[in-house]
């Protein structure tokens, strides 16, 4: 069978974020709810980020290191997201133009909440698999932003934004997906999906969310647990706590993960307390390191947490890795795939610890005057030109090019490099 995978793999995390202990100060929250959230930090998107910003700035790395040849055979782009702009036009157009890719290039866009980065993935690695154009490549950019324009909700449909906001980041994974799987070999038919209607969380507006938190969590540990056993049924012999070497979740905040991980222990390995907390630091901890960092960046989240188990785990030998997806609604996959040292080395190339070092820190101040000008780039604006001197020193976080939003001119967003 033609091995399948990640071929090469990067993020981006903004140029600014908050230290999230100052914003529950400053927003006086309850600060013993607050600890269960398990964050640190979370990436704000900047009026000149965008979605498209987020993940042109991912992928690109990925698409320079790649000689001219290499670049032609890529022959898809997907985007996942649930933070498009436009009801039509797709993201990946505008991706595909700034990466300076080949016109002969499928250019589409899937949405379905937090599970959208997966199904962009497992929808390329079966065109790799299906072999109808043998060496073709497959980009794949999950990316998205929160931006914090709440809607009241409804007496179903109710929830303490307080303390999703400390948890609501940004962020976008682009992965290179190809018959050169030097990052993640996938387990090919290693899959468990189950998903159901469930009203937990939504975005009944472009710009809004609601949803109800005790749904939401016994959604998510329902899928947890159900999307595991189906991988059993189709794996044999696979055991929870045996055949994994990390294990990496859709994190919408640590203290889920750690109630989804205790959940599953019990059940299926029926373990104590003291052996669940030491599974859960030696397996679960590595990747849960980076999304403390950036927050919930829903369909990049995913694999936010498994280029962080990559990034901070263990490979001297290879090591499989067990990946849980959950997006709001509902859909849930669970599906596994093996690293070795050399994909550990290729990814650490992309130097994403130093990447998320170099942001600016925002203070609360410029913080809030961030959110009061929010809506300049809502969804459905027509014409806007940003300001570039707003927080200039988070502009220049990079030391390296960087695209940035300009201007929206006639619905049309236009972009700039800026070293």
């Amino acid at each position: 069978m033609t091995p399948v995978g990640i071929e090469a793999m990067n993020v981006f995390a903004g140029s600014a974020c908050l230290d999230v202990n100052k914003l529950a100060e400053h927003r006086k929250l309850d600060m013993s709810r607050f600890e269960n959230l398990m964050m640190k930090e979370k990436t704000v998107a900047l009026p000149y980020e965008d979605p498209i910003t987020f993940g042109v700035n991912a992928a690109k790395p990925i698409v320079d290191a790649l000689s001219p040849e290499e670049k032609d055979r890529i022959e898809m782009v997907i985007t996942s997201t649930e933070s498009a702009f436009d009801f039509g036009k797709s993201m990946s157009t505008y991706c595909h133009h700034h990466l300076g890719l080949n016109r002969n290039c499928r250019l589409f866009e899937l949405k379905n909440a937090c599970y959208s980065g997966v199904a962009g993935f497992q929808m390329a690695v079966n065109f790799i698999l299906s072999q109808t154009s043998p060496g073709a490549k497959a980009l794949v950019i999950a990316t998205d932003i929160s931006r914090f324009i709440a809607v009241d909700a409804g007496e179903a449909l109710t929830q303490d934004w307080s303390f999703a906001e400390p948890s609501g980041g940004a962020g976008a994974v682009a992965m290179l997906v190809s018959e050169m799987p030097y990052v993640f070999q996938v387990d090919v038919g290693a899959n468990g999906y189950y998903g159901y209607e469930v009203m937990d969380t939504c975005r009944p507006a472009p710009d809004a969310e609601a949803g109800d938190a005790d749904l939401s969590l016994l959604s998510y540990l329902d899928c947890c647990e159900n999307s595991f056993l189906e991988y059993k049924k189709r794996v044999k012999d696979a055991d929870y706590a045996k055949s994994f070497g990390y294990l990496a979740f859709h994190t919408p905040f640590g203290g889920m993960i750690k109630g989804a991980h205790r959940n599953q222990m019990r059940k299926t390995v029926k373990a104590k307390p003291k052996e669940i907390e030491e599974d859960f630091e030696r397996r679960v901890t590595p990747g849960l390191t980076y999304c403390q960092r950036v927050g919930n960046s829903m369909g990049a989240t995913t694999m936010f947490s498994l280029t962080s188990a990559i990034d901070n785990g263990n490979f001297e030998t290879p090591q499989r890795i067990g990946c849980f997806s959950y997006g709001s609604g509902c859909c849930s996959e669970f599906f596994s795939g093996i690293v070795t040292k050399e994909g550990q080395q290729r990814l650490r190339a992309q130097k994403i610890k130093d990447q998320l070092d170099n942001r600016h820190e925002l203070s609360m101040e410029e913080y809030d005057d961030l959110l009061k000008g929010s809506n300049a780039v809502k969804f459905g604006t027509r014409n806007v030109t940003l300001d570039t001197n707003f927080i200039p020193q988070a502009r220049s976080a990079h030391g390296k090019e960087t695209l940035f939003l300009r201007e929206i001119k006639e619905y049309h967003r236009e972009y700039e490099w800026v070293s």
